[in-house]
């Protein structure tokens, strides 16, 4: 049996009769273009020959820095049908940042836009454009098998892709998945969480080269027949208004902080489509939750997961949720709650500690760092989130921040995410952080748009703290930015914050 990807989720579209579907709207300079699951699968048939001449084979690295678009599609499925690895960049990353990637990995063949090329040394660069003017079938055809033409036959455990760490605790790790790993984590998020159909438009804030990009806008699809919008600009809440009035979406995936800014900035009425909203990558303080109901008219459903587990592995569903939680370990994945301290016992039901996770789609390991594969991974298959968490008598799962976050307050080890939470609820609140610097507790806020910064404001927020949480969660200063930094995939980068601010 051939267990490659992009084998089976052609053979899927033909099997399913999806074949003539529309598969991506991806955007252009002129609006829009559809594809469908056929021209998709032809175009992964173009790519991976354009690739093979290029000089990339199985078990090559072949690195694709591209924006959402159907030549990221076409390059990821044409480096899976080589039996290759695919890396993924941002294509708005430093220079540095993709130099580490390029010194990770070492690839062969690097798909970007002509004007990153010179950050790739001698790799060989292909754009997206070669796989359009690419003949599906080589004429005259040679008599010798065509490199790429057909997909190369692998085992289902064979490393497809690697995608890497957002880098909030250190140097970014690169994650490295198998072929049969998206089959896992789509049952888990697309079949039991949404429910997904061939009738479904997929919407993502998240961009396709961060793992829940790359699972809502082109794995959902491929594997439930459905259509997402490939949308290649950096997000904004206006240029969302407007794809979403042009393509109707039925589901919407976005962190807390754009859900923040799309109730305060945009119109309820482009997203009347939608039929359930995703929320992910950061805690959804139930107020905010309140407020996203009210403006989208459904409500969001909070989720967890990980890049090294490839997508979410708990989530609230379309036929179960909870306020406030980020839901209920999905299947096939099973999970763990244990004691941060001793030989790590597990905890009694409605005890804190931290989560471990078992599933199909757990990473093979972090490529070419075994000591951290090894810290995080044990041999028995469960993998050390570093998340703080308590399962309630019902199975949903809440998130209390993760143990890197902890802060040293008064000499007593305390999470700051109930202040977040609190502070986060607050309307003229969009975005915030609490941390320690200096030793003192700081909430860092981004206002919402039209809520100036005022000292009665920070005041409010102070007590807002002080009477709902903990005093000891108090900050001693709230100090108004115009953004928090963040890594590229959306993570905010705390050690940053600890250093002296923004």
């Amino acid at each position: 049996m051939n267990g490659n990807m992009a084998a089976m989720s052609a053979q899927r579209a033909g099997r399913y009769g999806w074949r003539e579907r529309a598969a991506f709207h991806a955007s252009s300079a002129t609006g829009s273009l559809t594809y469908t699951h056929g021209d998709v699968h032809a175009a992964a048939a173009r790519a991976s020959m354009v690739l093979a001449a290029a000089g990339a084979r199985a078990g090559d690295r072949v690195l694709i820095a591209l924006p959402d678009s159907a030549g990221l599609v076409a390059a990821f499925l044409g480096t899976l049908r080589l039996g290759a690895l695919a890396v993924f960049a941002g294509p708005w990353q430093a220079a540095a940042e993709h130099a580490h990637v390029l010194a990770d990995v070492e690839p062969v063949v690097v798909v970007c836009a002509p004007e990153l090329a010179a950050r790739f040394g001698t790799a060989k660069v292909v754009t997206p454009a070669e796989f359009a003017a690419a003949p599906i079938i080589p004429s005259p055809r040679p008599p010798e098998p065509i490199p790429g033409y057909r997909p190369v036959p692998v085992r289902p455990d064979t490393p497809a892709y690697v995608q890497y760490t957002s880098g909030t605790t250190g140097r970014p790790k690169g994650a490295v998945h198998r072929h049969s790993d998206p089959l896992a984590y789509c049952q888990a998020m697309a079949g039991e969480a949404l429910r997904m159909t061939p009738d479904d438009v997929v919407f993502s804030i998240s961009k396709a080269c961060f793992p829940y990009g790359l699972g809502n806008s082109v794995l959902f699809p491929l594997f439930t027949g459905a259509s997402s919008i490939l949308w290649r600009d950096r997000p904004t809440v206006t240029g969302a208004v407007e794809q979403a009035r042009r393509h109707r979406p039925t589901l919407l995936f976005a962190p807390p902080a754009f859900y923040a800014r799309l109730v305060a900035e945009g119109d309820a009425a482009a997203f009347a489509s939608l039929r359930a909203a995703c929320s992910a990558g950061e805690p959804l303080p139930p107020p905010l939750a309140d407020r996203v109901t009210a403006f989208l008219g459904c409500p969001p459903l909070d989720g967890f997961g990980m890049t090294e587990t490839g997508h979410s592995f708990i989530s609230n569903t379309v036929t179960r949720r909870r306020r406030g939680s980020v839901g209920v370990v999905l299947d096939p994945f099973e999970i763990s709650v244990r004691s941060p301290v001793g030989r790590g016992a597990e905890v009694a039901s409605g005890e804190q500690g931290i989560l471990y996770v078992r599933g199909p789609s757990v990473l093979v390991e972090y490529y070419g760092r075994p000591d951290r594969t090894a810290e995080v991974l044990g041999r028995d298959g469960w993998l050390r989130t570093g998340d703080l968490v308590h399962i309630d008598a019902d199975g949903f799962v809440h998130h209390h921040g993760r143990v890197d976050d902890l802060e040293m307050i008064d000499g007593v080890s305390l999470s700051p995410q109930p202040a977040e939470l609190a502070l986060g609820g607050h309307p003229a609140v969009a975005e915030v952080a609490v941390t320690v610097v200096n030793g003192e507790l700081r909430a860092f806020v981004v206002p919402q748009t039209g809520c100036p910064a005022s000292a009665e404001l920070a005041a409010t927020l102070r007590e807002l703290v002080r009477s709902e949480v903990d005093g000891m969660l108090t900050p001693r200063t709230v100090s108004f930015v115009p953004a928090l930094p963040r890594a590229a995939n959306g993570k905010l980068r705390r050690v940053l914050l600890r250093r002296g601010g923004p």
